[in-house]
């Protein structure tokens, strides 16, 4: 227990001077002058319960007065610091939006089951820096690093097909999601890369922005989703939305050297259970252990206390005023 004010204790100092007020005061109301009397012929009486408590309310006011010094210092909970070892490392995710993102051979399409697999893997990762970089034709940072996943996976929500130009820019979103980790300090970075295409926009060459990963210490796992062959795509008719069978076109070769050239790995998601147990992969590998200070918040205390105060100045009035009550 530590008091966010603790100079205001100080003031049950008063209490001593209060005391010896009472007891002068109860000391000068005894009669001053002695006479004669026939209590040696009448039989001792024993004093009654209201003689020994008849002090009870100014015990109750005094105890009220100390808590309410303690209500003003403001006690709290102990702060507490321990350090600790946990695991934890700066991940950024790099997903593809790209419109071929929306065939339906993962469920309900790839582009939301990426988002749900992802946003388990972030859920069980409480110790992490987390971010989030989405491409298709061109790349943007929806969520920088962070360790507030609960920010990061409402962001994660709006993310969709159609936000920004239609294309499959890997190169560029890989190296946009390398400028956002490159100045971490953390002892292992990582960039999970997750596309279902080939490189057919941007300026930066996939290989290229993997090899600045690599000078940067950063490695990547690439994920290509869609099943082997065709996939079921929706489109968009004046009679409704009509599927048709698209080819899978995953630049394999591409994402392999990727991974090969950062040290990560490539993996290739067919189904959603496929997608589970890849990113199940990458959170069994990537384990670094790190030492972290844990820190409580304070949390305050004076509210039971505050109610103290009141049920003793509560008690002390009826006392006074019922039972105790002096006639003059």
């Amino acid at each position: 227990m530590i008091f966010a004010n603790p100079a205001y204790l100080y003031l049950l100092l008063l209490l001593v001077p209060l005391l010896g007020w009472y007891i002068w005061k109860m000391r000068r109301n005894q009669a001053s002058m002695q006479i004669p009397s026939s209590r040696a012929f009448v039989p001792a009486r024993t004093n009654t319960w209201k003689v020994y408590l008849r002090h009870l309310p100014h015990v109750l006011r005094m105890a009220a007065i100390a808590c309410l010094i303690v209500v003003l210092a403001r006690p709290q909970s102990t702060d507490n610091w321990q350090n600790s070892t946990t695991e934890g490392i700066d991940i950024i995710l790099a997903i593809d939006i790209s419109t071929s993102m929306l065939a339906e051979d993962l469920k309900p399409n790839r582009l939301e089951a990426s988002k749900n697999v992802a946003a388990a893997f972030i859920n069980g990762r409480r110790n992490d820096n987390i971010g989030l970089v989405v491409f298709s034709g061109e790349s943007f940072t929806q969520c920088p690093l962070t360790t507030d996943h609960a920010i990061l996976l409402n962001l994660f929500k709006d993310i969709r097909s159609g936000m920004i130009e239609d294309g499959t820019a890997i190169g560029l979103g890989l190296a946009n999601a390398v400028s956002r980790i490159k100045d971490s300090q953390a002892i292992s970075k990582v960039i999970i890369l997750l596309t279902d295409g080939s490189n057919n926009r941007g300026e930066i060459a996939p290989v290229t922005a993997a090899e600045i990963a690599r000078t940067f210490g950063i490695r990547v796992y690439a994920i290509g989703v869609g099943t082997k062959g065709e996939a079921p795509y929706p489109f968009q008719t004046a009679f409704g939305v009509r599927y048709q069978n698209i080819p899978v076109d995953i630049d394999e070769p591409t994402l392999k050297q990727i991974a090969a050239t950062t040290g990560g790995q490539y993996f290739r998601a067919t189904d959603n259970t496929s997608l589970k147990a890849i990113y199940a992969e990458i959170d069994r590998m990537e384990k670094t252990k790190i030492s972290v200070q844990e820190f409580s918040k304070k949390q305050e205390e004076y509210r039971n206390i505050a109610l103290l105060v009141f049920a003793l100045l509560l008690l002390e009035m009826l006392l006074r005023y019922t039972l105790f009550k002096k006639i003059p």
